[in-house]
Order: C-alpha cells, then sequence, then structure tokens
C-alpha cells in the first residue's frame, strides 16, 4: 500500500481535536469522475497540482474524512491520510439513530473514475482492502464481524448515516460486493494474497523484468560475461535478468560449436 500523510490542519476536525473511539471503518466514494487525490487535498509534486483549487484544509469547515484514495501524479494508485485515525471526522452525516458513525468510524474516500474502467478499479479495490485491513490491525478490528467495516450505503441502512449509495452504485458493476471486501480484508489479515489477479501477477513480473534487466553485471562475473560475448554466446545485456529455456539452449549450442 502507498500511504503519505498530509493532515488538513486548518479544518476543524483536525482543529477540534474531537476524539474517536474506533469501533470500525466506513468506505465512501466520491460521486465524481475525477480519479485524482489533489481533487481533493493541496497539491505538490507528489500528488499533483490541485487545479481545481477545492480542498479541504480551511478553517470553518467541519467534515473530513480520514484519507483519499486515488492517483497520484505518477498515474499509480496511492492514500493520503488527511486526519489522524483516532480523531473525529465528518463524513457519514446522520441516520435514524442517534449516535451516527462519524463518532465510532474512521471514514475515507475512494476517488471515482467514470465507474467503468476495470484496471482503475481493481487498483483502488486493492488499495482500500489493504488500507482497512491496516486500519483493523491497528485497531484490533474483526472485518467480519457485523457493523465493523461498511459502506456509506449499508450504514444509512443500519441507521448510523445519511442516505447516500457509496459504494453499492460501483463495487456490483466490477463482480464485487461488501461481503467480498470484508472477506478480502480478512484475507490480508491472515496474510493471505487472494485477490491479486493474473493480469495484476503479470505486471508485477513485467515489472520485475526491467528491474533486474536494468542492474549492471556483478563484480565476480565480469570476466566471465565479457569472455561469453567475445565467443558470441551472449550480448552481455541483461546480465541479472532471467533467461528462457531458448536461451540457455542457444547459449549451449553456440559454445559446443
Amino acid at each position: 500500500m502507498r500511504l503519505r500523510q498530509q493532515l488538513l490542519t486548518k479544518n476543524d476536525c483536525f482543529r477540534l481535536g474531537r476524539p474517536l473511539q474506533v469501533q470500525g471503518v466506513m468506505v465512501h466514494s466520491t460521486g465524481a469522475n475525477n480519479p485524482l487525490v489533489c481533487r481533493y487535498i493541496p497539491g505538490n509534486d507528489e500528488l499533483g497540482r490541485n487545479s481545481a483549487g477545492n480542498h479541504w484544509d480551511r478553517p470553518g469547515l467541519s467534515k473530513c474524512v480520514h484519507a483519499f484514495l486515488g492517483k497520484f501524479a505518477d498515474g499509480e494508485v496511492g492514500v493520503v491520510q488527511t486526519l489522524p485515525w483516532d480523531r473525529k471526522g465528518w463524513h457519514s452525516g446522520s441516520g435514524s439513530k442517534p449516535v451516527s458513525a462519524n463518532s465510532t468510524h474512521i471514514g475515507f474516500e475512494i476517488c471515482e473514475d467514470g465507474l467503468h474502467n476495470p484496471d482503475y478499479f481493481r487498483a483502488v479495490y486493492r488499495e482500500a482492502v489493504e488500507l482497512t485491513a491496516m486500519l483493523c490491525r491497528r485497531f484490533q478490528l474483526d472485518p467480519l464481524a457485523g457493523g465493523v467495516v461498511i459502506c456509506h450505503a449499508e450504514g444509512h441502512r443500519l441507521g448510523v448515516a445519511s442516505n447516500h449509495g457509496d459504494v453499492l452504485h460501483w463495487f456490483p458493476q466490477h463482480g464485487k460486493t461488501m461481503d467480498d471486501f470484508r472477506a478480502d480484508t480478512a484475507r490480508v489479515m491472515r496474510g493471505e494474497d487472494e485477490i491479486v489477479t493474473y493480469e495484476q501477477w503479470k505486471q508485477y513480473m513485467d515489472r520485475y523484468r526491467r528491474e533486474l534487466g536494468a542492474l549492471p553485471v556483478s563484480g565476480w562475473g565480469a570476466a566471465e560475461l565479457e569472455r561469453a560475448r567475445e565467443l558470441g554466446l551472449t550480448d552481455g545485456s541483461r546480465p541479472l535478468d532471467l533467461a528462457t529455456r531458448q536461451e540457455v539452449v542457444s547459449m549451449v549450442v553456440r559454445a559446443r560449436r
């Protein structure tokens, strides 16, 4: 998980310092087609320029979530913590019950895109699961227990939040429910990693191969590599990268000529 802290110290939720007795985590999504984190908080080189000028770090603003999750300037997905986890925010609104999730739950927003991009959804879903697992570990929460890990729509049904549809208008479009989210969070907490898709695994392997290919030859093998290059066994590139069977066979055949 890519997590950075940028506390909104001018916001009243931070400035007034009301404590939060954490009993759960509430998942929100922004309801706007803009996946960039800098749309909601002050930008910088890492987060990107906040061209909209619409952020939450200003006096007199008494609503805020604890984190935003979306794209950073380099296009990768990450999380920005905006309030201390144990400081009360205002993110759920009021429900039918006297005590709302503002007094019991950490809340974070997932920055929406157009809702139909599977790659972006997989990235933010994974990041949201890892963030929730981290928070559940820290505050000793069971994500499978009733009312602990909920979305805004579920909060409304439970009477602890206002009437919003997030995230149930989005997750099912990509084959995910909040039950899936809770189960995936529990798996990550157990050290399992069953939510990495095959496409994600291929992306990780491609990145790993690029990193290996950029590494220089080790000192102990430099002379042998140079000799192999002189004999035409290899061109000497990618000295620490993985070799396929075809490449190995080719080098063996050339060596036997």
